[in-house]
């Protein structure tokens, strides 16, 4: 079907065009010529009546030629083109002839553009959902991937439907699970492996105790003396005088003795105390019989680590551990060197992105997320960043993510840190994202051919997440309140007593 015609000057890479028939923003369109069928997608449209122009200012005059010929309008759009056809999506070398007639393309050709070798199903076409939507497997776990959406624009659905995506490839899925939305899911096609948030601190390098026992970067003195207690307690376990389930108490020895030795100097004091409170404050932390977290990963399962019951200085510590164990060992598995080796690929997914790796400040968990980031395709570790506040989350890490799914953006700023680290997200799409529904979104980057407009399929298993019913909830309360008092006059007239 003929949905308009191509006006104006035409470029290699969009095209204007005028119509009579209002297609959709989103709609798939082919223009024929020079032997070639280009793909494009619909990214703009307006509506006008050149009698009903802005410089029309008499309202009586404007009431008259709306009512003889209000219906004498025009629509005019903008097509990004996306690649011929029958070239393997390549884009042409000519542009197309002003007049050149534009059609809606069929559902064979968007058959075969969504037709990927290890397909991710994420949902159909917001405007044909006859059409179902499939993205490429590898580059989502190569290539990292953004999910970004303000807040109740269905980014935890999102999630859960890409997870049990790619359960069916038995891939081991890593949650940094912030509020605990994951951990009693029902996933289809694989299962839950719920991981407590424990730590050995024997596994952990200086600079994550150091954080954790809070010695300040500019305190000199105290770091001097904690670096002294932590190498002289490695190499106590190292050497197999001291065992790793004292660790702390270790290094609190260590330093006890030389207190002893210096005449209790102050700052020895300070680090000893802090090493106590950190014990008494990191108890549920701290596991001393703990294997490395690592160990824990079940392939072909969700792993979710429950941060739900932790605070942000904890997850920092957590997300930094993991984070760069999993890239040391996954390089000690390709390069030998060490048995310490993490056997098979991770894809880590990191919810609340824009805390543990803000744009505005440093902390560990950002370092080795932005490693990960740059480094983990080279080694088989993907990332994931999830995140209601794009504007927050470092633009380092944001730019390395080369597949994006974008649900609805409403803040202008928000849109702009998007847009900035991703190239393939024009003026147009941007301008379309506060109109997106729950659910839909724009999906871009290399798990697909094209930009996309999305629809994204309910995930029925998730038992968590979403906003509560507040008002049901209190009023529930407020029946079990009234059927306690009368159990409680039932009880008492049922023993004798009368009011």
């Amino acid at each position: 079907m003929v949905v308009g015609y191509c006006v104006g000057e035409i470029s290699l890479s969009e095209l204007t065009f005028i119509s009579d028939k209002m297609p959709q923003v989103g709609e798939y369109v082919t223009v024929e010529y020079d032997g070639k069928k280009v793909l494009g997608m619909v990214e703009n449209l307006v509506r006008g009546n050149d009698a009903l122009n802005i410089d029309l200012h008499d309202v009586e005059a404007i009431q008259t030629i709306a009512r003889i010929g209000g219906k004498d309008y025009y629509i005019k759009g903008k097509v990004k083109l996306l690649g011929d056809v029958n070239d393997n999506l390549m884009l042409p070398r000519t542009p197309a002839l002003p007049g050149t007639p534009i059609k809606l393309a069929d559902k064979e050709i968007l058959d075969k553009v969504f037709k990927v070798k290890n397909p991710i199903r994420l949902g159909t076409l917001v405007n044909q959902r006859d059409i179902e939507v499939n993205v490429e497997g590898n580059p989502i776990l190569n290539r990292h991937l953004a999910i970004l959406a303000m807040t109740g624009a269905g980014k935890s659905n999102t999630v859960a439907v890409l997870m049990d995506q790619l359960l069916r490839y038995n891939v081991p899925i890593f949650v940094f699970d912030m509020h605990g939305e994951y951990r009693d899911a029902d996933f289809p096609n694989g299962s839950v492996n719920v991981i407590q948030p424990k730590i050995n601190p024997t596994y952990m390098n200086f600079s994550e105790i150091k954080r954790l026992v809070n010695i300040p970067n500019n305190a000199y003195i105290q770091e001097r003396y904690f670096r002294y207690a932590f190498n002289k307690a490695q190499n106590q376990i190292n050497e197999g005088t001291e065992h790793t389930y004292k660790f702390l108490d270790a290094m609190y020895g260590i330093l006890y003795v030389r207190s002893q030795e210096e005449g209790s100097d102050k700052q020895i004091v300070d680090v000893m105390n802090k090493i106590e409170d950190a014990k008494d404050k990191y108890n549920n932390l701290f596991d001393n019989n703990k294997g490395n977290i690592l160990t824990s990963i079940k392939v072909g399962h969700v792993n979710v680590l429950d941060l739900s019951q932790t605070d942000e200085s904890v997850s920092e510590v957590l997300v930094s551990h993991i984070l760069r164990n999993a890239l040391q060992r996954r390089k000690n598995f390709f390069h030998g060197g060490s048995n310490k080796t993490l056997d098979h690929s991770v894809f880590f997914i990191i919810e609340e992105a824009h805390i543990l790796a803000p744009n505005k400040r440093d902390s560990q968990s950002k370092h080795w997320i932005q490693r990960v980031a740059r480094e983990g395709r080279k080694f088989g570790l993907g990332l994931c960043l999830v995140s209601q506040s794009p504007k927050t989350v470092d633009h380092d890490a944001l730019s390395q993510m080369n597949n994006m799914i974008i649900l609805r953006l409403v803040e202008p700023e928000d849109q702009r840190h998007v847009q900035s680290a991703s190239e393939s997200l024009s003026k147009d799409l941007i301008n379309q994202l506060p109109s997106l529904n729950v659910g839909e979104a724009i999906v871009l980057g290399l798990m697909s051919k094209v930009p996309t407009l999305v629809k994204i399929d309910e995930f029925k298993g998730r038992r968590t997440g979403g906003d509560l019913d507040i008002i049901g909830d209190l009023a529930s309360f407020e029946k079990d309140e009234e059927d306690e008092i009368r159990r409680q006059e039932q009880e008492s007239l049922d023993l004798g007593y009368n009011y």
